[in-house]
């Protein structure tokens, strides 16, 4: 009962839940039937006790809450197979960043990070470095950093004391406080504010039971969200990372604790830096101690860098066209990472030929090692294959178990507001100095009265001519009368013919 059948061929392909946590891969291309394989994996992961984690980017993978039947390509499909198939729902809880189609999920500036948040504000290195010199100062401040408006505040403070931080913490500069500043504004405008705030999502949430014991299945509403692909992959691995440093190391156990699906994984890992996709290759090699299981999904098994790819030990590959070089080279190094089979010769053709809902799976066994390469045909999933009306999404939200705990954001002291208080306290202190300031000025004018009285006899004011200036003026009048009287006497005299 701990094992999944994924497909069958002239063996059934088994999943087995003592393994599952050793990662996995699902690729092809679109249109191939990587997403209801995907749901038959979250399916019976979700019978076996375990709760699943996965983003629905294009709103199918919701049909997961409802029953399945009535559909003649199930039929058929269930009639080939000869499997003991049933039409069932399964217990499921929605999510939605923007609190549209499901629960609001949030985390707190301080809870994403320097680094994370560079990332998502596509900030460069000497911007980051500066962040991380705000997140210090907020430590050491004792200053929460919950929302955007936290993060802002303690910028604009950064800024206006940037001589006294710079000696503290090492330079920062305006142009870069200002280039963060910018970056804030257009992610508000995305949206991404919304994720930012309180109450901050609980992942204890993630890891439920329903009555029965059947694992939740927790659906992020993804539709809005891939159009901003930095968001997207910024915050599954915030909750990638977030989990691996809040889950105690458990070691193998018989199942996961929890299975996280990465759909269009190739967002996580475009133009990262190489620190960045280290950390996730750390994360995927050791959160499998966690109890953890995550599993990429996306066209191309070379989207995922190669040392991540290797630690996927479950595998299930769906056809792929090669209409191009890059196609032709991604089809064959698909092929080469499959443990050989004599059955299938060549890999590389068979992976072209793949009808919709056909695969080339391997899978972990006894002791680890992994069952050579079956060409199968999926097992349909028991629930709906598509998407669902806006009536049953609402009917079973108002049912959620976690919806009062989520559905109203809370906003208290932070940052934001003792920041403001701070600057509140000194523009009344400032004020409440101005009269004895005014006073004091006026008292320093009274004792040096006399003196300015003296100095404006002597030397002059603004309006009239003092002592001093008046006696050089006289003197310099008589000087020019005489030196001029002198001159008219000696051209007179010599004019008419007199002595000197």
């Amino acid at each position: 009962m701990s094992d999944i059948l994924l497909g069958k061929s002239d063996i059934d392909v088994l999943l087995h839940a003592k393994y599952a946590n050793r990662h996995g891969l699902i690729a092809g291309a679109t249109g191939t039937g990587k997403s209801v394989t995907l749901m038959r994996l979250a399916e019976g992961f979700s019978q076996i006790g375990v709760p699943v984690f996965l983003a629905d980017v294009k709103g199918d993978l919701a049909g997961l809450c409802e029953a399945g039947g009535g559909n003649a390509k199930i039929d058929a499909r269930v009639a080939e197979l000869k499997v003991d198939w049933k039409a069932q729902a399964n217990p499921v809880v929605f999510w939605d960043i923007f609190g549209q189609l499901g629960h609001p999920v949030r985390s707190t500036i301080s809870e994403m990070g320097p680094n994370l948040l560079g990332r998502l504000l596509e900030l460069n290195d000497t911007q980051e470095g500066v962040l991380e010199v705000v997140f210090k100062l907020a430590d050491d401040e004792g200053l929460l950093l919950l929302d955007i408006k936290d993060l802002r505040a303690l910028l604009t403070f950064a800024a206006e004391n940037a001589k006294s931080v710079s000696q503290r913490y090492g330079l920062i500069s305006p142009t870069s406080i200002a280039a963060i500043q910018r970056a804030l504004l257009g992610l508000e405008q995305a949206g991404g504010d919304q994720f930012f705030g309180e109450p901050a999502l609980d992942l204890a949430d993630f890891l439920r039971q329903d009555m029965s014991g059947r694992g939740v299945v927790n659906i992020l509403a993804a539709d809005k969200l891939i159009l901003k692909p930095k968001l997207y992959s910024t915050f599954l691995l915030w909750m990638l990372s977030e989990l691996f440093e809040r889950l105690p190391e458990v070691g193998d156990l018989d199942q996961p604790k929890l299975v996280f699906f990465f759909d269009e994984a190739h967002l996580l890992f475009d133009d990262a830096p190489a620190a960045l996709v280290q950390r996730v290759e750390q994360v995927v090699r050791l959160i499998r101690s966690k109890g953890v299981g995550v599993y990429f999904c996306s066209q191309n098994p070379d989207d995922v860098p190669e040392n991540v790819l290797g630690q996927m030990g479950n595998r299930v590959q769906h056809a792929l066209r090669a209409f191009t070089p890059r196609d032709q080279k991604a089809v064959k190094a698909a092929a080469e990472t499959f443990p050989p089979n004599p059955k299938i010769k060549k890999v590389a053709e068979v992976i072209t030929q793949l009808g919709v809902g056909e695969a080339l799976a391997t899978t972990l066994q006894d002791g680890g090692v992994p069952l050579p390469v079956e060409r199968v045909l999926i097992v349909p999933p028991g629930c709906r294959i598509g998407a669902i009306t806006d009536a049953e999404r609402a009917t079973l939200r108002s049912r959620s178990p976690v919806g009062g705990k989520y559905d109203a954001a809370v906003d208290r002291e932070s940052a934001y507001e003792k920041l403001a208080a701070r600057a509140n306290e000194n523009a009344a202190a400032e004020e409440a100095d101005a009269p004895a300031k005014k006073k004091a000025g006026k008292s320093a004018d009274d004792g040096n009265g006399w003196g300015d009285m003296i100095k404006g006899a002597l030397f002059g004011t603004g309006r009239r001519q003092g002592v001093i200036e008046a006696t050089a003026k006289s003197a310099m009048r008589s000087v020019g009368n005489q030196l001029g009287r002198q001159i008219l006497r000696g051209v007179l005299g010599s004019i008419m013919g007199g002595k000197r």
